[in-house]
């Protein structure tokens, strides 16, 4: 998805809904981005906090325990969303109204209704067991 996104070093990364913190630390350490994951939920944010620690990415990594809604993402070069549809649909007039011009929006399994992706891609984590599929939405703020 990373790759999808044409991520690239010294951008501003947001994952709006961060969970354990995976993608924020895999975008700081694999691609030298600077991450910032927003979370509600504060056992996940401990969770997310302790392992940006162990890697020693506090420096390039973010972890907020918040509301993604009032979260201010003008900064960002890539949104990252892992939520349902309808989740993307209430968060779809935050990001009409807050990114830039040219930042991508990378949605896993779940489309943004409304918006044409600039790109779709289907992989399979297990192409002997034919299974787990995903798809991922590339979309860009025109």
């Amino acid at each position: 998805m990373l790759v999808l996104a044409g991520l690239k070093p010294g951008e501003v990364f947001y994952d709006l809904g961060a969970g354990d913190g995976r993608a924020v630390m895999m975008a700081a350490k694999d691609f030298g981005a600077r991450a910032v994951g927003i979370e509600l939920r504060e056992d996940l944010v401990k969770k997310a906090l302790g392992s940006v620690y162990e890697q020693g990415l506090q420096s390039r990594v973010t972890i907020v325990n918040g509301d993604m809604f009032k979260v201010d993402l003008i900064s960002a070069d890539v949104v990252f969303l892992y939520l349902t549809t309808s989740a993307n649909e209430k968060i779809k007039p935050k990001l009409e109204a807050e990114l830039k011009h040219g930042v991508r929006v990378v949605s896993h399994d779940y489309e943004i209704v409304g918006w044409k992706p600039f790109k779709v891609d289907n992989f399979c984590e297990n192409p002997k067991l034919g299974y787990p599929s995903h798809t991922i939405y590339l979309y860009k703020k025109v």
